[in-house]
């Protein structure tokens, strides 16, 4: 099975018209353009009844303390945790490519709720939920895709890992605002095949 795409090359920089955020020279950040890039997959083994797919960044810090601090720097040495970007069950097994920006175009404050895709399947909750918990302007439940954002400060080069698996049930049985990890539990042991492509990203101009 493999996964292709024509908005990014993989293991080059992802552009910031697919990233939630981008470098600013005076305020260090500024919103993306936040399309979900295209995606198409093939070579799908015979028995496939759906498709999850999901977008990951195993490159987030840790510990917050020094995240997007004036005259501090995350450490490219910190422990990281995974990130989900984008969080997609139940797509339908006659699909084969998600066009760019038909599922996310823009910044939609608060979020964008649970539920059906442009493609037949179902949304799931982003890690952005967590993220802006508390916060007064951006605070909400976000669902379906949310792109790149990483620390303005951070020494790191993020990847952001997007995967497609072909699984043997036409539904995981998930509903309203179901996570990444739920996704991934869901998942065990009806993965017929999976693929990856990986792009990469930074807000911090002069990453190590």
């Amino acid at each position: 099975m493999f996964l292709r795409s024509d908005s990014f090359t993989p293991y080059a920089r992802l552009d910031a018209r697919l990233a939630f955020g981008q470098h600013d020279p005076a305020s260090h950040f500024r919103f993306g353009g936040n399309r979900n890039p295209h995606l198409q997959w093939g070579g799908v083994p015979e028995g496939a009844k759906s498709f999850a797919l999901i977008c990951v960044d195993h490159d987030v810090p840790s510990v917050g303390t020094d995240v997007n601090q004036e005259g501090r720097s995350v450490s490219v040495d910190l422990p990281r945790v995974p990130f989900f970007h984008w969080v997609l069950t139940d797509l339908p097994p006659t699909l084969r490519h998600i066009a760019e920006g038909a599922h996310s175009e823009g910044i939609t404050v608060k979020g964008k709720p649970a539920g059906p895709t442009p493609d037949g399947g179902l949304q799931g909750v982003n890690d952005y939920t967590g993220w802006f918990a508390g916060n007064p302007d951006m605070g909400g439940t976000y669902c379906g895709y949310d792109g790149m954002g990483p620390p303005w400060n951070d020494e790191r080069v993020h990847g952001y890992r997007f995967r497609v698996y072909a699984l043997d049930v036409p539904t995981l049985g998930l509903s309203g605002a179901f996570t990444g990890p739920q996704v991934l539990d869901a998942i065990d042991g009806h993965v017929l095949a999976r693929a990856e492509i990986i792009g990469l990203y930074a807000i911090n101009p002069n990453p190590k």
